[in-house]
């Protein structure tokens, strides 16, 4: 019955995807570690709880089929903020060098012009 537990999981992890945006944070990746410890010994582990692992494998097939986003439908992909998926996704990607200029919050253009040093800003010729 291990070896059963151990190819739904081997399979599960094949189906998850992988986020490269997200380097170390991936949950795909996470996964894939997790199985490997969890199986060190393959086929022939020996799990001390198996209603405890079956119950898991039921819980991260349901989030990988989109159970949930097809059992509760959201009006519109986006938060109260106000921030789309993809604008999203870029800050949770950790590539915030990427925004453009035009994007940047008024916050981060006030600070960026308040804190340059007076020998940064050039004079202003004197009005006649």
């Amino acid at each position: 019955m291990s070896a059963t537990r151990y190819r739904r999981f081997l399979k599960l992890c094949e189906e998850w995807p992988r986020d490269e945006g997200k380097k170390a944070r991936d949950l795909g990746t996470f996964l894939r570690q997790r199985v490997a410890s969890a199986f060190r010994e393959g086929e022939n582990t020996q799990i001390s709880d198996p209603e405890k692992c079956d119950q898991m494998y039921e819980s991260l097939a349901r989030i990988n089929s989109n159970y949930y986003r097809q059992r509760f439908p959201r009006v519109r992909d986006t938060s109260f903020t106000g921030v789309t998926v993809e604008e999203c996704k870029l800050l949770l990607s950790g590539n915030l060098h990427q925004m453009d200029e035009e994007k940047k919050g008024l916050w981060k253009k006030l600070l960026e012009r308040f804190s340059k040093s007076p020998e940064d800003v050039p004079e202003k010729a004197p009005e006649k």
